[in-house]
């Protein structure tokens, strides 16, 4: 737990159906669709798959057994501690077809919008303090200049919009991915939030790392099921990272027509986290239009979707977004885009000095001994031709390149002059023309 955060307050558990925020005809309806397509009898079992605490669980069976939508089987199941089992009666049966033919939606009981709105508040990004010790650790495995350090303390501080540029190879992303882990603690996710009549799934686990095992046990249900409201799922803090394949439409809701429900996009899943677009300038999409999209968002703290009816609603954007780029900014940004962007930090290549310790921890690392005439031979004549410009990714190339040769020529690991030139003719190709 990051101990410089205050502890985000837990969404409490609803004690009754009204304390859901939801209407009771769509509970029972997800009621009846989760018994026809689970096929399951006892209020433990419900509870979990509704993710509803017991108590609350048996108040929404009993107004369906009053509507005479599910009856009592009569029997009670010794495998579920004495339960008593429920079915659907066949108006319950018909109920169930008919909402399933509306929505396919069941399952977990969704989180109605505004409710989410007020978790998010309670776990926003901007209340996390990062101090020099937390960033630091966790860009321990980086060499990086104390002045960067500087910069980018205060940028993720304050949870706002950065934008770090320059060469290629130089660990923009992996600053990004430290920046991430240095956030260390966790958050609540909804599954499923509930707006206008429709659901819209957002727990994803490709994007949301659970930080807590649930039990499967029926009696630990009982007992734990209270400790916050189950919709939600504790996790730690996420992470969407895209690339070249962003798209504009990415960042809309996808509609199942299947299902009749609502994929969240890329954004809503990484609220409270962190949102990188790497590589920005290789998108199909021209890089002043994926800002321009983000405007309303970065400035107002929070976003516009819509549905397929075309209704348009705001949702809650409490993201941290970094955009990482090998252009200079000017040259893909107008002015007023990038007075939008609250930090703009230059990540230039190594000093030979920093090269030099990278290239010594990556040799120790990879069990590669170091030679003096080797290193001395790369930096004196090999460097001078590309003007001794030098980055990050250069000495895992190198050392990876010799160790293949190495292992190729049934050597023990070693670095010899020769070694480094066939090394280097591996990272740059050279210019010439191809006769076709």
């Amino acid at each position: 737990m990051n101990m410089h955060a205050p502890p985000v307050l837990d969404p409490p558990a609803p004690r009754s159906l009204d304390q859901t925020g939801l209407s009771m005809v769509l509970m029972r309806d997800i009621l009846l669709k989760t018994m026809f397509r689970r096929n399951v009898e006892e209020v433990t079992a419900l509870s979990k798959i509704l993710c509803l605490p017991v108590p609350v669980t048996q108040e929404l069976v009993d107004l369906a057994r009053t509507q005479r939508l599910v009856e009592a089987t009569g029997t009670l199941h010794a495998n579920s501690g004495g339960e008593m089992g429920y079915q659907l009666s066949d108006a319950g049966k018909a109920r169930a077809l008919d909402a399933l033919s509306q929505s396919e939606y069941y399952g977990a009981m969704p989180v109605p919008l505004e409710v989410y709105a007020d978790q998010v508040k309670r776990q926003s990004i901007r209340n996390i303090h990062m101090t020099r010790q937390q960033l630091t650790g966790a860009m321990g495995h980086l060499v990086l200049p104390p002045m960067l350090l500087d910069q980018l303390g205060p940028a993720v501080g304050s949870g706002r919009s950065i934008l770090m540029y320059g060469p290629p190879g130089n660990g923009k992303s992996s600053i990004s991915n430290g920046i991430r882990d240095a956030l260390g603690d966790k958050i609540f996710v909804p599954r499923a939030l509930f707006y206008s009549g429709q659901v819209i799934t957002v727990y994803d686990p490709i994007v949301h790392a659970i930080a807590e095992a649930e039990d499967d046990d029926a009696r630990s249900l009982r007992l734990t099921s209270n400790r916050w409201d189950r919709r939600y799922v504790l996790c730690e803090r996420p992470t969407v990272i895209t690339g070249g394949e962003l798209t504009l439409d990415m960042l809309d809701l996808v509609y199942n027509p299947t299902s009749r429900t609502y994929q969240a996009p890329l954004q809503l899943k990484s609220t409270g986290g962190v949102f990188i677009v790497d590589d920005l300038g290789r998108q199909a999409e021209p890089p002043q239009s994926l800002i321009n999209r983000w405007i309303v968002p970065l400035e107002e703290s929070k976003d516009i979707l819509a549905l397929q009816s075309g209704e348009k609603f705001e949702v809650p954007f409490d993201t941290l977004v970094i955009f990482s780029t090998n252009f200079h900014p000017n040259e893909i940004f107008d002015k007023a885009a990038l007075r939008r962007i609250f930090f703009k930090i230059k990540i230039d290549g190594p000093s030979q000095k920093d090269y030099l310790k990278i290239f010594s921890l990556v040799a120790k690392k990879k069990k590669m001994p170091l030679a003096e005439d080797a290193l001395v031979h790369l930096i004196k004549n090999k460097y001078p031709t590309i003007n001794n410009v030098y980055a990050n990714y250069q000495p895992i190339f190198l050392v990876d390149q010799m160790i293949a040769i190495c292992e190729f020529e049934d050597l023990p690991y070693q670095m010899t002059p020769d070694l480094i030139d066939r090394a280097w003719a591996n990272m740059f190709v050279k210019d010439e023309v191809i006769v076709k």
